[in-house]
């Protein structure tokens, strides 16, 4: 069992990351300017699939094997960031021009391009998250207690906060409703998620 006070500490620790935008929020608003404040359900739970699995990989020492092996570690990086630039890439090409009518626009893919697959994949193949529980838990872990435990309850705490967080920004965006029904404003909030996807995605590949 963790002490509560280590879990609060690692909250902490971990706010400062989970507030900078990232991937998760640039899809939470694209998802729910697109297709209204349901779509924002599968965004947050595919981002907290993709944090227990990467606290699986730590307890497991698979995500060790990547972060310790160059090779490995620059594979998932690239493919994280191929994967965000192509998604990127999309989501600019999906919003209609500003000249045309709002029925011409382009509707989110079903399938693997669900919202919840979207955010599962952005989130499961950023090596940085892996690195929180590689690098950030065990400041928190008790090292005569059981590991994964320890593991997998710092990822509940931090599964909450982030999914607390997303729907914060749900609830703000579900104020706007007004102009989220207006065809530029979904245009503008499409085009803006395209740059933050495209920038992590540059940013991950140059790093």
């Amino acid at each position: 069992m963790v002490h509560p006070y280590a879990v609060a500490g690692f909250l902490v620790a971990v706010l400062p990351l989970i507030a900078t935008p990232g991937a998760s929020l640039a899809l939470l608003i694209r998802h729910v300017t697109d297709s209204g404040r349901r779509q924002a359900l599968p965004v947050v739970l595919g981002t907290v699939t993709g944090l227990y699995i990467h606290a699986t990989l730590a307890v497991a020492g698979l995500s060790a094997l990547v972060m310790h092996s160059s090779q490995a570690f620059t594979a998932v990086k690239l493919i994280g960031a191929a994967y965000l630039i192509g998604l990127g890439i999309w989501t600019w090409r999906s919003a209609a021009p500003d000249t045309a009518p709002s029925r011409h626009q382009r509707p989110l893919p079903k399938g693997a391009g669900s919202a919840y697959a979207q955010a599962l994949l952005a989130n499961v193949l950023n090596p940085k998250a892996a690195a929180i529980y590689l690098t950030l838990d065990p400041q928190f872990v008790a090292p005569r207690q059981h590991f994964g435990g320890q593991i997998l309850t710092l990822a509940t705490a931090h599964a909450l906060l982030i999914a607390l967080w997303l729907t914060a920004w749900t609830f703000l965006l579900r104020r706007a409703s007004h102009a989220l029904r207006e065809p530029r404003f979904k245009r503008t909030a499409a085009r803006t998620t395209s740059v933050v996807l495209l920038a992590l995605g540059i940013r991950s590949a140059a790093t």
